[in-house]
């Protein structure tokens, strides 16, 4: 079997297994976050942190509760990694340094996962359960948390209650991750996943030195890594190190677990908006893209340009033999389309193109499906921005589910799709023109630029990867792509349940002849249309300098 066709197959399999999840798991989803029942341990979980799961709440009351939890996260984070020395089960390791343990602080809670130290050298199994892996889940659960309020703004009307953080937050964890992690932690370690708490073991001798290793509670921690859309990995190598991702069959089965949620939540948006067919068009507008993407980046990975190519049956730099080009290529798409950032081989080593493919992905939002939330309300406030397209072609007031989308909720949303972009480049901007950061560079050129724009558009879009030539672990960087994933994450989040108050508080209009039918494949077309030029007027002149110009001239 050729390597390309191996690649059509694992892709073709993994669809069906997305369409099989799609809609018992959208529908169990719709139903968590719509019951007025309380399970036994949340109603503990409320007593303990002295929430009220029953009161409704204001979009400004939502902001806070999600704000506030944030912080609290940041400083435990912080401070757990500070007095990491000092705590049973660091594995020998020192605490961590200041700059680091911000960076790593802000990376987790804003579900980046961004990682600027080596995991298997810095972190102790404390740190590693008890702060990072309680953050994937948590962090997640935010996402998801905003876009169900989103979506209860839409489908609420002449009232500006959102729902309860907290219910949302605790049912999140609870009900859709907790269960569905162990399931997969479970598969993972039928697969070969390690899962345990050992110590720091030396197996062999490398090159005249020897080989330390260290176990961990990996396969759990793997499991909501990719499912909450984190990324963030036990080993320095992530995704690509055996003890995480053993097989091609686990490969596969990780790359289902990172889209799996991103795209059941379109199946719960139809649900509790009242209309299967528009979570079916948003649904479709996802799907267009990041298969375009996929095929994209398999023909850049797989076109022999030289005899080396040839004989490797692609461009296989950079990438595990295990996985070969077409799982590798699937799952670069599946990591940067959404929020994950997860990586079984290293960005930096694809072709000029096909690294540029990455951060195009990113670039986009991650909205194809995007992180686990933060993917359905990047693409509902993208569909209000093609409602407001179409409705200046034909001058009239544009509507979206029975809600005018006028001045105010349309400042909401082009605030929303400009505080990114605007992150990324002037953090980049920053950078090179500063002469200290670009010794972190490992290459000179097109490809050094790409490395420090990669790192900005991962931090500021929440999602983790890198261009590994980078050197990252620098006061600069942990500093700056610090806060760039802290205002990446919550400032797009004030006005997405800011536009969620303002919809939820109008009167539904009625649909009349002049009304555009969103859920038509004429929307679905438009509102691709409009990712991809709104992306493409942001970040040409900024890919043009790194990646475009990489690839055109191998």
């Amino acid at each position: 079997m050729s390597p390309l066709l191996a690649g059509v197959l694992q892709l073709l399999a993994l669809v069906a297994a997305l369409a099989l999840a799609h809609r018992p798991l959208g529908d169990y989803m719709a139903g968590v976050y719509s019951s007025r029942r309380h399970l036994r341990v949340e109603k503990w979980i409320y007593k303990a942190i002295g929430a009220d799961p029953d009161t409704e709440m204001r979009w400004p009351a939502y902001l806070r509760g999600v704000l506030a939890f944030s912080a609290v996260s940041v400083l435990f984070l912080y401070v757990l990694q500070r007095v990491q020395g000092h705590l049973p089960g660091s594995l020998g390791f020192r605490s961590i340094d200041p700059d680091q343990a911000f960076n790593t602080a802000a990376s987790f809670v804003t579900n980046t996962d961004w990682q600027s130290y080596y995991g298997e050298q810095a972190m102790g199994h404390v740190v590693q359960t008890a702060g990072l892996a309680v953050q994937n889940f948590v962090s997640a659960a935010v996402g998801i948390a905003v876009a169900v309020a989103l979506v209860r703004g839409f489908a609420r009307s002449r009232t500006g209650e959102l729902g309860n953080f907290w219910a949302d937050l605790v049912r999140g964890v609870v009900r859709v991750l907790l269960p569905l992690s162990l399931v997969a932690a479970v598969v993972l370690v039928a697969c070969g996943a390690i899962q345990n708490f050992s110590g720091i073991h030396e197996v062999g001798q490398f090159m005249g030195g020897s080989q330390q290793w260290n176990g961990g509670a990996v396969a759990s921690q793997e499991a909501v890594k990719e499912l909450g859309t984190n990324g963030g990995g036990y080993f320095n190598a992530n995704s690509a190190h055996p003890f995480e991702n053993p097989t091609p069959f686990s490969n596969l089965f990780e790359i289902f677990l990172i889209l799996v949620i991103p795209f059941s939540l379109t199946r719960t948006f139809g649900v509790m908006a009242g209309s299967v067919k528009q979570g079916y068009a948003i649904l479709a507008a996802m799907v267009t893209i990041w298969i375009g993407f996929t095929a994209l980046m398999m023909w850049t990975e797989f076109s022999h340009h030289g005899p080396a190519l040839q004989a490797a049956g692609g461009a296989m730099e950079g990438k595990e033999t295990r996985f070969g080009v077409g799982g590798s290529s699937i799952f670069a798409v599946a990591t940067t389309l959404t929020s994950t950032g997860a990586v079984d081989s290293f960005h930096s080593s694809f072709t000029g193109l096909g690294g540029g493919i990455t951060m195009l992905g990113m670039q986009l939002g991650e909205i194809a499906p995007g992180g686990t939330g933060s993917g359905l309300y990047g693409m509902l406030i993208m569909a209000v921005i093609a409602v407001f397209i179409a409705g200046l072609m034909v001058g009239r007031t544009p509507e979206y589910l029975g809600k005018k989308i006028g001045t105010r909720e349309i400042k909401f949303a082009a605030l929303y799709i400009l505080v990114t972009p605007a992150l990324v480049l002037v953090f980049t901007a920053a950078a090179t023109a500063l002469p200290t950061p670009g010794h972190s560079t490992l290459n000179s050129g097109a490809h050094g630029f790409s490395e420090i724009l990669y790192a900005y558009t991962s931090g500021a879009n929440n999602n983790g990867s890198a261009f590994a030539g980078l050197n990252a672990d620098t006061q600069w960087f942990n500093t700056t792509i610090g806060l760039a994933m802290l205002l990446g994450r919550f400032l797009p989040m004030v006005f997405v349940l800011a536009l969620a108050g303002s919809l939820a508080g109008q009167r539904p209009v009625p649909a009349t002849a002049g009304t555009l039918r969103t859920e038509k494949p004429l929307f679905t077309g438009l509102l691709v249309g409009a990712v991809l030029i709104i992306t493409g007027l942001t970040y040409f002149p900024a890919l043009a300098l790194g990646p475009l110009a990489e690839g055109l001239a191998s």
